[in-house]
C-alpha cells in the first residue's frame, strides 16, 4: 500500500512556535484535494486530550453499553407475554418497549416516533450544528471504537504511518492481524446484539451457538458483522462524505446563527509561525502548526471554513486549545461559534448567541405538538377492537323459508394481559337474528393479549327486505369496564321483494 502521508518527525518539522512542532498532516479529504475515482488515502487521526475528547469517550461508552445491554433487560408483562423490555417480535406481531406495546394496526405510533426523532434532530441541528454526527451517529461511535483499537495495536499517528510504510515483517503482520481480529470480534458482537432485539435474547444465544436459531438470525448476524467491519474499519470518513445524506440536508436546517465548530478567522489571521520573543501585534493567533488537521478523523482543515465533510466532533478544538495553552494565547481559537458572530466581530460589534429565533421556535413548537399528540393518543388508546369481514362467496344465502342470511368473520382484539368476555350486539334498521357458530350465546371470549376470530351468521326475514342492502353495526362491550368498540358493515339482501 502506498502512503503519501508523512509522519511528524521532530527533527524534520519546523517549529511553529517555541516548543511547538508543525505537523506534516495534510487535509487529504478536503473537497479541493479529493479526486474522483482516486484510491482512498488513509487518514491517521492523532489522539488528543481535552473536554470534548472526554465527552466523546463518555458518550461512546454509554451508547455502546446501552446497545449491547438493552436486549437483556427484563420487563414483567404477565405470563402470556414476553418479558424482554425492548423486543421487535415479528412472530407475535408486536413491538414492545418497556410498558408500551404496539400492535400491527398501530404502526402510526412508530411513524409518530420517527417524526418526533426527526424534529428533535432538526432542532438540535439548528441550535448546535451537527452534534448528532460528531457524537451520537452509529458510524461515528463505532469508528471511534475501531480507531481506539487501532491505536492499541499500532500506536498513535506517527507510529501507524511508519508501520504502514514499513516492509512486511513478523511484527507488522502480528499487529495487523491482532487489530483486524479484534475488529471482527467487535463487528460480530454488533451483529449479534442486533438480532437479539428481534428474539428473546437468552433463548437466541443458546440456540445460535447450537445451530438451532432461525436462518434469518444467521443472515442478519452476517450482514451486520460485515457492514460494521467495513464501514467502521475500512471506509470511515467515506461513509460521511459520499454515502450519508445528512450533510446535504442539514444546510436547509441551519442558518448563520447556528453554533458550529468554527475556526475564528477574525482572530487567527494572518497566520504563521511565531518566533520566541516576537510580538503578537499585527498578526493572528494561528501559528499554522496543523495540530487541528492532524487530529481530524475526517482528514480536513477546519481553517478552510464550513465544509460538508466536517462532522463537528470538536477534536480540533481540543488540539488547538492545547497549542494555545503552550504559546500563552487565549483558548478558543477554534470553538463552537456562529458565522454571524465572525461577521459581527469583523465589523467591530460584540458577539451574540440567539438560541430563540424563528427557526428554532418553529422546530420546538412542532416537536412539542407532535409529542403531545402522540402521548395523548398513546395514553387514551383503546384496549379492545373489533373488525367485521363479510363473506363474499357467496354474497348471501337464501334459506328454504325465503329469509336471507349473510356470514361474517368477526375479529375481536384484546390488548390487555388478562382474558376478557365481550358482549356482542348487532344494530340494524330492520330486526335481524344473530348466531355465533359453536355457541348458544352472544358472549365472545378472548384470551389475554390476543385476537380471536368468530363466525357470525345474521339472518333477515324475507318480509323485511325492501332494498338491495342494509347497513349493520357490530358492537362489542366489556361489561366489567364499560369499554366498547364498534365497526360497520352491510347486509346484502339480493334485491327488493
Amino acid at each position: 500500500m502506498t502512503v503519501t502521508t508523512a509522519p511528524d518527525r521532530p527533527d524534520a518539522a519546523r517549529e511553529a512556535a517555541p516548543g511547538v512542532r508543525r505537523s506534516r498532516a495534510e487535509a487529504v479529504n478536503d473537497a479541493e484535494q479529493r479526486q474522483l475515482y482516486k484510491k482512498r488515502e488513509p487518514i491517521y487521526p492523532k489522539l488528543v486530550h481535552g473536554k470534548f475528547r472526554s465527552a466523546k469517550w463518555a458518550f461512546m461508552l454509554a451508547a455502546l453499553g446501552l446497545y449491547y445491554a438493552v436486549p437483556f433487560i427484563r420487563w414483567d408483562r404477565g405470563p402470556a407475554a414476553p418479558d424482554q423490555a425492548v423486543l421487535i417480535d415479528f412472530a407475535g406481531r408486536r413491538f414492545y418497549f418497556f410498558f408500551i406495546e404496539i400492535w400491527p394496526q398501530e404502526v402510526y405510533f412508530v411513524t409518530a416516533l420517527l417524526i418526533i426523532a426527526a424534529l428533535a434532530l432538526f432542532l438540535v441541528t439548528a441550535l448546535f450544528g451537527r452534534v448528532w454526527c460528531g457524537y451520537a451517529c452509529p458510524q461515528t461511535v463505532w469508528t471511534d471504537l475501531f480507531i481506539a483499537v487501532e491505536r492499541i495495536f499500532e500506536g498513535d499517528r506517527n507510529a501507524r504511518i511508519r508501520l504502514d510504510r514499513a516492509s512486511w515483517s513478523t511484527e507488522k503482520a502480528a499487529r495487523k492481524t491482532g487489530k483486524h481480529a479484534v475488529w471482527l470480534l467487535i463487528a460480530a458482537a454488533t451483529g449479534g446484539a442486533w438480532i437479539l432485539y428481534f428474539h428473546d435474547a437468552f433463548d437466541l444465544i443458546g440456540n445460535f451457538f447450537t445451530g438451532e436459531a432461525q436462518l434469518s438470525s444467521y443472515l442478519f448476524f452476517g450482514l451486520l458483522t460485515f457492514t460494521t467491519y467495513t464501514l467502521a474499519g475500512t471506509m470511515r470518513e467515506q461513509v460521511c462524505t459520499y454515502m450519508c445524506p445528512w450533510p446535504r440536508i442539514q444546510a436547509a436546517l441551519t442558518d448563520e446563527e447556528a453554533l458550529n465548530v468554527t475556526y475564528r478567522v477574525d482572530r487567527g489571521e494572518p497566520r504563521g509561525a511565531h518566533k520566541k520573543g516576537a510580538s503578537w501585534e499585527g498578526r493572528g493567533d494561528c501559528i499554522d502548526c496543523k495540530a487541528c488537521v492532524a487530529a481530524c478523523p475526517m482528514g480536513i482543515d477546519i481553517r478552510n471554513g464550513p465544509q460538508l465533510e466536517c462532522i463537528h466532533c470538536a477534536l480540533c478544538i481540543d488540539a488547538c486549545d492545547e497549542i494555545m495553552g503552550k504559546v500563552g494565547r487565549p483558548l478558543g481559537l477554534i470553538a463552537y461559534d456562529t458565522e454571524d458572530n465572525i461577521e459581527r466581530r469583523l465589523r467591530g460589534e460584540p458577539s451574540r448567541f440567539r438560541f430563540v429565533r424563528p427557526r428554532t421556535i418553529f422546530y420546538a413548537v412542532a416537536l412539542v405538538a407532535v409529542t403531545a399528540i402522540t402521548l395523548f393518543a398513546l395514553l387514551t388508546r383503546a384496549t379492545m377492537d373489533v373488525t367485521a369481514q363479510r363473506d363474499r362467496n357467496p354474497n348471501y344465502v337464501r334459506l328454504s323459508s325465503g329469509d336471507i342470511r349473510n356470514g361474517y368473520t368477526i375479529k375481536a382484539v384484546n390488548k390487555l394481559h388478562e382474558a376478557r368476555d365481550y358482549w356482542l350486539e348487532i344494530q340494524s334498521v330492520e330486526p335481524v337474528t344473530t348466531s355465533v357458530l359453536g355457541q348458544d350465546d352472544m358472549v365472545l371470549s378472548v384470551g389475554p393479549d390476543s385476537t380471536r376470530d368468530f363466525r357470525i351468521f345474521v339472518t333477515l326475514s324475507r318480509g323485511d327486505i325492501d332494498s338491495a342492502s342494509e347497513p349493520l353495526v357490530f358492537r362489542i362491550e366489556d361489561p366489567s369496564t364499560g369499554e366498547e368498540s364498534v365497526t360497520r358493515s352491510v347486509f346484502i339482501t339480493g334485491g327488493g321483494s
